[in-house]
């Protein structure tokens, strides 16, 4: 608890509960102040119902839909997020996890491991060229924003849809814009998620959205993982419709054993055992980002301890 006590350490207790799910967190943060969480657990009203004092709930990360921040509202807390801790880190993964299924190398590292197939490239054809090939982005964020500069600077034709992003950031980028998810989808050699998890995007990538792809694009999902139906995956793969994917963010986490994705991923006889990629929601990850995320966590708290004003609340 290095980095919060630098913060923290001559204002507050700090307390690590290490809890692995909600229920722990029962008989150690009732009396807090300030409570800081992170992706692996949710705080639902449950808790928020038995927080007695507390001023603010910060999510150490980006996304924050695993948290009830507009229950908390109404007890008067204010929750906030961290949401540039990851951008380099997130953006990076994206294309990195690109580049390594669209020339081919997942595929052929994988093949040749397993001694199957000639010691040829011959076993990843049809690779393309990336210049001029279109990287479609969903959520014109940071990260977004990050990625886009990122497959810019490769060569390839960017092109983003996100109805609450006001107008010009496409001309500010030099990219392009389009008005619908269809339009966008129909266009994608490369499709990465980057945008929040909400109501109304949870399941926005299903069979039928990845049938609309063209015929041997990607997928990729650093974003979160309801935003994207995995179970699709398989069968898009195996049909040629998707040439691959690279899933950081799944629903579930750990998934189950018997989720059609994680044993599609893990059968030699299925064709995602080759095409497919899944991490552990590992894309945030750098020691500098941790850091990070750990730091402004901290100095949200603090902020909220000593009654200066407070940035990144989500539910106001």
């Amino acid at each position: 608890m290095a980095p919060e006590r630098r913060v923290l350490g001559d204002i507050a207790d700090i307390v690590a509960c290490n809890a692995a799910n909600e229920t722990e967190l029962h008989g150690h943060v009732e009396n807090c102040d300030a409570l800081m969480m992170y992706h692996c657990i949710g705080i639902s009203k449950a808790t928020i119902d038995r927080l007695s004092q507390c001023r603010i709930i910060v999510r150490c990360g980006v996304g924050y839909d695993n948290v009830d921040f507009a229950y908390a509202r109404t007890r008067g807390i204010d929750v906030a997020n961290v949401p540039d801790y990851g951008t380099e880190e997130v953006a990076d993964s994206a294309i990195g996890m690109m580049l390594t299924l669209t020339r081919g190398i997942h595929l052929l590292n994988s093949r040749l491991r397993d001694a199957r197939g000639p010691w040829m490239y011959s076993q990843a054809a049809p690779v393309h060229r990336l210049r001029g090939r279109v990287f479609a982005i969903i959520g014109l964020g940071r990260i977004g924003t990050a990625a886009a500069i990122r497959a810019k600077s490769l060569g390839m034709d960017v092109v983003f849809y996100d109805p609450y992003k006001p107008d010009g950031y496409d001309k500010a980028l030099c990219i392009r814009r389009v008005e619908s998810l269809a339009e966008l989808l129909k266009q994608a050699h490369v499709l990465s998620v980057h945008c929040p998890r909400t109501p109304e995007t949870v399941g926005m990538i299903d069979a039928d959205a990845i049938a609309l792809m063209p015929r041997g694009s990607y997928l990729v999902n650093t974003a979160r993982g309801a935003i994207v139906v995995t179970a699709a995956i398989p069968e898009a793969i195996a049909s040629g419709q998707l040439a691959g994917a690279a899933i950081d963010v799944l629903a579930t986490e750990p998934p189950a054993e018997n989720d059609p994705l994680i044993q599609a991923w893990r059968d030699p006889a299925h064709p995602a055992f080759d095409r497919l990629i899944v991490n552990p929601h590992a894309a945030f990850y750098s020691e500098e980002g941790l850091l990070d995320m750990r730091l402004k966590g901290a100095d949200a708290c603090r902020r909220a301890l000593v009654g200066q004003p407070l940035r990144n609340v989500v539910n106001r």
